[in-house]
């Protein structure tokens, strides 16, 4: 900080520091939503969640536990961060892969997802 930058700590964990200027009122803490994804992206996700519930109760409690916590950044309106969908989509992927010939559809779902991303 500088001479005349003010810092300032709110209880809601607001770290705000001003460099110089009057009159500065509020805080902007809008953020900008994620771009909308692809239709064809959408529908291939929305086909991976119906898979995935097959799926579910034929695991272990533990490993349809970690499909359900996948679920949320799977959605196709979720405004998550690309790196997060992409965790998810490896989760689901290797659980998939351990329940063999059972999981190959969601196995090729998630890989249909990932090159439509272009993360494959």
């Amino acid at each position: 900080m500088s001479a005349g930058d003010q810092h300032y700590y709110f209880g809601s964990g607001d770290h705000v520091t001003m460099h110089g200027g009057s009159g500065n009122i509020g805080i902007d803490k809008r953020v900008t939503p994620a771009p909308e994804l692809p239709q064809d992206v959408q529908r291939a996700l929305r086909e991976l969640l119906v898979l995935i519930q097959e799926l579910r109760p034929q695991v272990p409690p533990v490993s349809s536990g970690a499909l359900d916590d996948s679920l949320p950044a799977l959605r196709a309106d979720a405004d998550v961060p690309p790196q997060e969908r992409h965790r998810a989509l490896l989760a689901v992927a290797g659980i998939a892969a351990t329940v063999g010939a059972l999981g190959v559809p969601i196995v090729e779902a998630v890989n249909k997802v990932l090159e439509l991303l272009g993360a494959k």
